[in-house]
């Protein structure tokens, strides 16, 4: 059997419980594709976005609708034994993609914010090479991990109660709307399914995070932590997403607008 095919043969199987499966019941609880979408897949070299890159294949393949797909990978940058690592997968997992070039990694570098404007700047590049492909939907790797930190992240420094959507209107790219497959899946899954079939991807490939680790890091550990408490800290803290009380908090916002518990307490 060709390698291609014991990687795909393994989210089905081996991973069907913890792949597989969740993935599927994101896709129907979020509503995330419609009958013939064109989405856009983009693939930064990382395991996630190489997961998705094959669940997305698989789906298209064994799914009810039809759909098209586009791979992309925007280069920010990346020394070039990492651009050819990210080729090589491409040949390993049968998965013809766009490559375009940025001057991402350049122009963050000198920012006192780089990961900020390496976010901000990547979706804008992202967007419009989608856009120009007709795509109608993009799709991104994050994962279950990626939106419990998220909400820590915004709690501790942002001082916000805020998660990230598993499928979002772009406000820049009218028509565009990106879409987040991998969200019920925990990253320990991934982590797994890649060791098992022993690839090898890139992480970050910045210097930043190479330097100090981020602050993603620093909410892994937090997340690990608060399981040496609550063993279902983790779920927990997923599953309150769905359980705003909004008769509990002093405010909150809803298209931008700020609304106040005072707008409606009876007096």
């Amino acid at each position: 059997m060709e390698r291609y095919r014991e990687i795909e043969k393994s989210i089905i199987k081996k991973y069907r419980k913890e792949i597989w499966s969740k993935f599927v019941k994101a896709i129907k609880n979020y509503e995330l594709i419609d009958e013939d979408d064109k989405i856009a897949i983009c693939i930064s070299g990382g395991k996630d976005s190489f997961l998705l890159a094959k669940c997305m294949q698989e789906l298209q393949r064994h799914g009810i609708f039809k759909f098209n797909l586009e791979f992309i990978i925007m280069n920010p940058g990346y020394a070039e034994e990492n651009i050819n690592k990210i080729k090589e997968n491409l040949k390993l997992m049968n998965i013809d993609a766009h490559i375009f070039e940025t001057s991402i990694f350049k122009v963050a570098d000198t920012s006192s914010s780089p990961c900020y404007l390496c976010a901000r700047m990547r979706r804008g590049y992202l967007y419009d090479y989608a856009k120009k492909l007709g795509c109608n939907k993009i799709a991104l790797g994050h994962h279950m991990d990626d939106v419990v930190e998220t909400i820590l992240l915004n709690l501790i420094y942002n001082g916000s109660y805020s998660s990230m959507m598993p499928k979002l209107e772009s406000d820049n790219f009218e028509g565009l709307e990106l879409i987040r497959p991998l969200y019920l899946i925990r990253e320990k899954d991934i982590i797994s399914w890649k060791n098992y079939n022993e690839l090898d991807f890139l992480d970050c490939a910045c210097s930043v995070t190479k330097k100090s680790g981020g602050k993603r890091v620093m909410m892994k550990k937090l997340i690990e932590e608060l399981e040496k408490y609550n063993v279902d800290a983790f779920k927990s803290i997923f599953t309150s997403t769905s359980n705003v009380n909004l008769n509990t908090i002093l405010g909150y916002m809803k298209n931008k607008e700020k609304h106040s518990f005072l707008e409606d307490y009876k007096k």
